[in-house]
């Protein structure tokens, strides 16, 4: 009598393996091709910050409620951004169901690699932005006593 051994096909590592490849190529995409919205000018931006700085302090002074925030609206932008990073999330729980289940180790180890590198690549992202900003809030604040100090 032989006994046979018949192997399982690793669903959940292949499938984790995909989700976490194709969140990884989104997250690089993303970053790389810039924001796909339309993007208003560093003027008008300025502006429209200016103008709810002003209109808010007038009605403070006056007493008045502030109206509520108001939600924003999903863009393209922010709903690939989401559905990166929530493909990454399922690649990385489908790598660890397939090491549990004993899958092949490799096709498991696959999908939670490329679950945490898109992940970690957004983070990675985000934070350097966030230093480049801090850096250039720092430069403008240190030049701002220059500028104005030339007109006294």
């Amino acid at each position: 009598m032989s006994e046979t051994v018949k192997a399982r096909t690793p669903w959940s590592g292949l499938t984790g393996m995909a989700l976490g490849a194709i969140a990884l190529v989104l997250a690089l995409f993303l970053h790389s091709a810039g924001p796909l919205d339309p993007q208003p000018t560093v003027g008008q931006s300025i502006g429209e910050i200016a103008a709810d700085i002003s209109s808010s302090a007038l009605k403070k002074l006056k007493g008045e409620e502030l109206p509520p925030p108001e939600a924003q609206p999903w863009s393209l932008d922010r709903s690939l951004a989401t559905a990166a990073y929530v493909l990454a999330g399922l690649a990385v729980i489908l790598g660890i169901v397939s090491l549990v289940l004993r899958e092949n180790r490799r096709v498991a180890i696959a999908a939670v690699g490329f679950g945490g590198i898109a992940i970690g690549f957004q983070l990675f992202v985000w934070t350097v932005m966030i230093i480049a900003g801090v850096i250039i809030i720092g430069y403008i604040l240190t030049h701002l006593g220059d500028f104005f100090g030339g007109f006294g």
